[in-house]
């Protein structure tokens, strides 16, 4: 494929769907990221309660009223329900299609819609051109875990060329 390009081009090759043997299907999960989303949601949750619990309220002298209470741990689970959302990031190959679960939106691609998988240069996380011309974040693999995320990126694009029938030879 061609720099900017999102047709095939000469190292794209055609392969028999299923025709990659041992494809390992398992989900695609950040690690660095949900680990530190993790820790970070129960230190949101035991800061924020312990806001909430420990500071005066007007009994002792204070000026922090049951509002105040009620309010910081409304924001305090609010802040943790985010985290959280980002702990679940993940892409899951299935029969129909790659379950891609970003920050904000799940959406299943249909196999026959991914024409590869590429890992622009300084992206964060690869993406999925689609044979439209659209592409998809997937953030289910990053480049912030290292030569582990490098991995990931390969395997999805062997798991998406196990789908497809077509393989990509480099980025």
């Amino acid at each position: 494929m061609s720099p900017g390009s999102r047709h095939p081009g000469p190292g794209l090759h055609e392969i028999a769907p299923g025709e990659v043997p041992g494809v390992d299907e398992a989900p695609f999960v950040p690690r660095r990221g949900r680990t530190t989303a993790i820790i970070a949601t129960v230190a949101t949750l035991v800061v924020f309660g312990g806001v909430a619990l420990l500071v005066p309220g007007p009994e002792a002298g204070g000026a922090f009223g049951p509002a105040d209470r009620f309010g910081t741990i409304v924001i305090g689970l609010m802040i943790a329900a985010f985290l959280l959302r980002y702990a679940m990031i993940r892409a899951t190959p299935t029969d129909r299609g790659l379950v891609v679960r970003n920050l904000f939106l799940t959406t299943t691609v249909p196999w026959d819609r991914i024409e590869q998988v590429r890992l622009p240069s300084g992206a964060p996380w690869p993406r999925l051109d689609l044979v439209d011309g659209d592409e998809i974040a997937v953030m289910g693999a990053q480049r912030a875990d290292g030569q582990r995320g490098r991995a990931e990126v390969r395997r999805l694009a062997t798991v998406v060329a196990s789908r497809t029938g077509r393989i990509h030879d480099g980025d």
